[in-house]
């Protein structure tokens, strides 16, 4: 009976004996092992031995790593390019490889190409056909060599884009000049939870039980504070070496939950870059045989939920007198704040109560240094007069294209009625 303990690249296997210690296996003595097995009959459940994979104990019988390592670059120009893309849910990464005939630079020298919208909820069965554009290239860090990944958006056959396709709108508007001029930068905070596979349980908490209460977590070491930091290292690792902007990662409130923040980027980028990090992080946690959740509050009760905060800001409010620019895009964002919250992630609502550093999801607040509000603004940027405001209003899965490019309208491009702009002042206490 062969038992599988937990998924690796690297078959570990050992036979398991009342009375003999287990040796390492060769293929011979497997087909050995098999035939005498076949001659006694049907394997009953008492049998004297067991056929166990384990990434931590045995002796290796490795097929297929050898493989998997090749490296092409000495045999052929030819290169693997993973075409990446957002599937009907909008927060699920879809993928698949096609050969190129020599490496490339740029997006626009790869092909189009397509895949079946109605295996994905994006198109009907009778007019499935939906096509990929590329967009943006990363290193691939599970291939290596020249192999690539290619972040793609979706459009009909017509060159329409779909529905599910945010990206379109998003670069329309980060291609709007006074957006351009701006120059908007962007740092977004990507909070996830790890699962444990069969139970669907938070990484490291005791299967139907609970740790201890929060507190020891957050940024902790320690066999009993810190659970899936192999993950998050390795996927930090994968990142920088795709060429991802990457600038940090910790671990979060709540045992099984980190954190990795990406940026500064500058417009269209900052989404290119998180999607791109959500599916390397998908693939690691893949191979590690550990679920990844981005709902924003994966345990009810006591817990921090999940969020992915945006910091944001402008060349104006970077320059001097930026604080007042600030404080004008506040006014805008509290005046489309049902906008902004309708688009900011599904399940928001069980996150966003007022509790574990939120403010509600029914009330605009903004305050220095204060992460119980919709906005923050630091101490340093108070102190300098210019800088950056924080968003935490985001969920974790929400899509990074839709909340960096409605950020760069409601403060860029939308305008306000003085009336309702002195009103807003007024009720949020900001002299603009």
């Amino acid at each position: 009976m062969a038992q599988i303990l937990a998924p690796t690249s690297q078959w570990q296997m050992r036979i398991t004996k009342s009375s003999t210690t287990a040796g390492p296996m060769t293929a011979k003595m497997w087909s050995s092992l098999l035939l005498k097995q076949n001659k006694r009959g049907p394997t009953k459940s008492s049998a004297k031995f067991r056929v166990l994979a384990s990434k931590s104990e045995g002796y290796t019988i490795n097929r297929l790593e050898g493989l998997l390592n090749l490296d092409l670059t000495p045999f052929t120009d030819r290169i693997i390019a993973e075409y990446i893309w957002i599937g009907g849910s909008g927060i699920d990464v879809r993928s698949k490889s096609r050969t190129i005939s020599k490496p490339v630079e740029h997006p626009s020298e790869l092909p189009k190409w397509n895949y079946d919208g109605s295996s994905t909820g994006q198109a009907p069965g009778e007019d499935s056909e939906v096509i990929l554009y590329p967009q943006a290239i990363f290193k691939d860090p599970f291939r290596g060599g020249n192999n690539i990944l290619v972040i793609c958006d979706a459009y009909t056959p017509q060159g329409e884009p779909i529905p599910t396709n945010k990206r379109a709108r998003a670069a329309e508007i980060f291609a709007n000049q006074k957006v351009i001029d701006e120059v908007p930068w962007y740092g977004i905070e990507q909070e996830y939870t790890l699962l444990q596979t069969d139970v669907k349980w938070p990484l490291g908490w005791p299967v139907g039980g609970y740790p201890g209460p929060q507190g020891p977590y957050y940024c902790g070491a320690g066999a009993d504070k810190s659970f899936g930091r192999d993950i998050s290292d390795a996927h930090y690792k994968a990142c920088l070496y795709a060429g991802i902007n990457i600038s940090g990662t910790n671990g979060e409130v709540m045992p099984g939950q980190w954190e990795y923040q990406v940026g500064p980027s500058v417009g269209i980028e900052a989404g290119d870059h998180i999607w791109a990090s959500r599916y390397i992080l998908e693939r690691i946690t893949e191979e590690a045989g550990v679920v990844l959740t981005l709902d924003p509050k994966p345990i009810e009760g006591d817990w921090n939920g999940a969020g992915c905060h945006t910091n944001y800001s402008t060349k104006s409010m970077r320059e001097e007198g930026g604080f007042e620019v600030i404080k004008k895009a506040i006014l805008n964002l509290s005046l489309r704040h049902t906008d902004h919250i309708s688009a900011y992630g599904e399940g928001n609502e069980r996150r966003l109560t007022g509790k574990h550093e939120t403010a509600s999801i029914n009330t605009f607040s903004w305050g220095v240094a204060n992460r119980g509000c919709s906005i923050r603004v630091g101490r340093e940027t108070e102190k300098q007069g210019k800088g950056y405001l924080e968003d935490r209003r985001p969920a974790s899965n929400m899509d990074p294209y839709i909340v960096t490019s409605l950020l760069a309208e409601t403060t860029l491009l939308w305008e306000p009625t003085l009336e309702a702009e002195a009103l807003a002042a007024q009720k949020l206490a900001l002299n603009v």
